[in-house]
């Protein structure tokens, strides 16, 4: 009788353990677990920003714990150019997985943070995927090659030899590359208009190697150069349109290459500074429908 006790007692153990073996793993699992702990970020010094936004900061904390934790997660790991990265969702974050789900599937919140990291380090498409136990991979496809890298730095420093030269003034340095982009750009109407796509228009290699550009391209040559001379900068993207915003002289300044190379019904080439170095104010006085942007993810530039 005593035997058939305890024999019940193990089949009474060994089915609840069957019904609640995921509960019970994850229990042990997060008891005993420090993979976050472990964690370090493999950073890509060259092209890496040591600055934060209002709307993404650096962070060294990888137990996150909120939705704003994971975006500092997220910009963290795109900043510093990472092909892939892991870590692990706790179970006091009850909605980590559900947040991670959320951000996959709505892009435009990842875009936004795509814009405030160097151009080299931008994704052109990102996956995260997880498993039953909550451990999450983030897995990167960059938009330059390393050797579209070295072809464009190979151009950028050829530039700033026969151009700047030895310039020291930071707002003169800016109007040199604004000028030199322009008068050996292209606008891509072809591409904008029809979609024929003959060139890398939408990268700095098609505006600085085949010297056609749509407005992402102009934005990422110019954001190379500032990265060079180490001035603050970030895209900034409305619903059609993208440009630069640049810190200097303790303000954040518009300043957009496209619409200062604009394409004119005679075919002539012409130079523009409307667009240079100007506020919000007045940008927005300006009066354009492509230029209204998220001021909640560019907050820097509500002012």
């Amino acid at each position: 009788m005593k035997k058939f006790f305890i024999f019940v007692l193990l089949i009474g153990a060994l089915l609840l353990t069957y019904l609640y073996r995921e509960k019970i793993v994850l229990f042990i699992f997060d008891k005993f677990n420090n993979t976050n702990n472990e964690i370090t970020i493999d950073i890509n010094e060259d092209y890496y920003r040591d600055y934060n936004l209002s709307y993404v900061q650096l962070t060294n904390n990888y137990n996150v714990n909120s939705i704003q934790d994971l975006l500092n997660l997220y910009y963290t790991v795109i900043n510093a150019g990472m092909d892939e990265f892991k870590f692990y969702c706790s179970k006091e974050y009850e909605t980590c997985i559900d947040d991670i789900i959320y951000l996959s599937k709505e892009q435009t919140t990842l875009s936004n943070i795509n814009n405030f990291v160097h151009p080299y380090n931008r994704f052109t498409s990102l996956k995260t995927t997880y498993d039953t136990l909550r451990h999450v991979t983030i897995t990167l496809e960059k938009t330059y090659t390393e050797d579209r890298q070295n072809q464009i730095n190979n151009i950028i420093d050829k530039i700033i030899y026969e151009e700047i030269k030895n310039e020291k003034d930071t707002k003169k340095i800016i109007r040199i590359v604004h000028d030199y982009i322009i008068n050996n750009t292209k606008y891509d109407k072809e591409r904008a208009d029809k979609n024929i796509i003959k060139y890398e228009s939408h990268t700095a290699y098609g505006v600085l190697i085949e010297h056609y550009g749509l407005c992402g391209g102009y934005a990422d040559a110019m954001a190379l150069f500032l990265d060079k001379y180490n001035i603050p900068n970030f895209k900034v993207v409305s619903e059609n349109h993208i440009w630069n915003a640049v810190y200097l002289e303790d303000n954040w300044y518009h300043l957009d290459l496209t619409w200062d190379d604009p394409v004119l019904t005679n075919g002539l080439d012409t130079l523009e500074y409307t667009f240079f170095l100007i506020t919000t104010s007045e940008l927005e006085e300006l009066e354009t429908n492509q230029h209204i942007f998220n001021k909640k993810v560019f907050t820097e530039l509500d002012y």
